[in-house]
């Protein structure tokens, strides 16, 4: 039976090529699969075989945007606070991303009813962190999708999502979550009477978005927290969700030419909009006897790269870490899990929200190393890179747990369980 879906993914590529790998695998399975994504994303999805009902979080720009432009803005801004700890970025950085965030909801619901309205969808699937009331309320199955570090389901067990606490040590955890309280009691106590006055259920204590009917979460079970807090019968775990539309690589000629192990670098593609950090990294870099491929991002011609690297603004960077022997990374969710996919170990640097989790998680189980982001001596980074690269024992593990989470083959576990949600 062919099933019109409708994904809503967050305005950010995380998010969003998550969702394009998924609904990728729908689509050649012959279902009418339609995005609902954000305008800036207006005809890249149609490139890539979908239909697009796009909507505005908030009043249109007179100019064309790049794709996911608004997040891009908005953390460009923000940039100053990412040098605080995580307790202090709850109320300058935190805080900050769900108002922004609650006002795009807002601003968007009459869109969204629109766009149910058009589309009569028979399943809805959203992968982003905030509830949308019409998604809930339009009686079709509704399927969250976490593409966040999975602490973003609480529980008394695991640390608090966002802190990038250890888990082996709660002594932080208590002043952690009361400055959580202090700082977001208020704003989403408000959220939380707008969703009812839509008609949607209540919200979880503190939580901004409800669980679905069925609940898909991008983690691999080498690095789950299910153990410390077991999830419900509607969660499902996806090990990992590396999208297949992304086109080839071919190692350029001037990296090819030279010797030594091979490094990817990215900060995603937010973090790389921080030109100093991206600078100071690939300055560092330049000193090793190591190759390098750099995701340079939005403001690349601003960034000099050294002899021994090659970058460009975008790269695929599916086709790039199989290549690779290790990954530099901000620790977003789709990075790291698409490192352990391919089983590389990785050196993180976190900047804000739940990557501090996975830079945390990773380090904690040996898989990485997690280094302070604005503050790392130069020996710190150089010395992280040469045990990494040199441990023969972590690099064979992990090759083999990769080639385990790609056996579970998360792509097709997601799209199975979404078809049997709209069966």
């Amino acid at each position: 039976m062919s099933l019109t879906i409708l994904f809503m993914p967050e305005s950010a590529y995380g998010p969003t090529n998550n969702c394009i790998g998924i609904g990728d695998i729908l689509r050649k399975r012959g279902h009418r699969v339609v995005f609902a994504a954000e305008a800036s994303w207006k005809g890249k999805l149609t490139a890539l075989g979908f239909e697009e009902d796009l909507v505005d979080l908030a009043p249109p720009s007179e100019e064309e945007q790049d794709a996911g432009q608004f997040w891009k803005d908005f953390i460009r801004d923000t940039a100053p606070e990412y040098r605080k700890s995580t307790l202090e970025q709850l109320e300058t950085v935190t805080k900050p991303i769900w108002d922004a965030l609650i006002d795009g909801a807002k601003y968007c619901e009459p869109q969204l009813k629109a766009i149910i309205e058009r589309v009569r969808p028979d399943v809805i699937v959203e992968d982003n962190v905030i509830t949308f009331p019409a998604l809930l309320t339009a009686g079709k199955p509704f399927v969250r999708i976490v593409s966040c570090n999975p602490l973003e389901v609480r529980g008394e067990g695991v640390a608090p999502v966002f802190s990038g606490l250890p888990a082996d040590d709660r002594s932080e955890w208590g002043a952690f979550e009361a400055e959580y309280d202090r700082t977001h009691r208020e704003i989403w106590t408000a959220f939380n009477e707008w969703v009812v006055e839509q008609g949607a259920r209540p919200l979880p204590d503190l939580d901004f978005i409800h669980e679905g009917d069925l609940n898909l979460y991008v983690f691999p079970e080498i690095a789950d927290y299910t153990d410390a807090r077991p999830l419900g019968d509607s969660w499902h775990r996806l090990d990992s969700s590396v999208r297949e539309t992304e086109g080839g690589f071919e190692l350029p000629a001037s990296l090819a030419g030279q010797e030594g192990p091979l490094v990817y670098f990215s900060l995603g593609s937010l973090g790389s909009a921080d030109v100093a950090l991206m600078q100071r990294v690939i300055d560092v870099l330049a000193t090793t006897p190591y190759r390098f491929i750099v995701s340079m991002g939005p403001l690349h011609e601003e960034i000099k790269l050294a002899g021994n690297m090659w970058g460009a603004e975008f790269v695929p960077q599916t086709k790039i870490i199989p290549l690779v022997d290790l990954v530099i990374t901000h620790g977003g969710n789709n990075t790291t899990t698409e490192a352990l996919h391919f089983g590389k170990p990785m050196i993180l640097l976190p900047l804000f929200w739940d990557q501090y989790d996975n830079a945390q998680r990773v380090h904690e189980l040996g898989y990485g190393v997690r280094l302070a982001t604005y503050t790392f001596s130069d020996e710190e980074l150089t010395g992280a890179l040469d045990r990494l690269l040199g441990d023969t024992g972590l690099r064979e593990r992990l090759a083999a747990a990769g080639e385990e989470i790609r056996g579970r083959d998360g792509l097709r576990r997601a799209a199975d369980l979404i078809e049997r949600a709209g069966a």
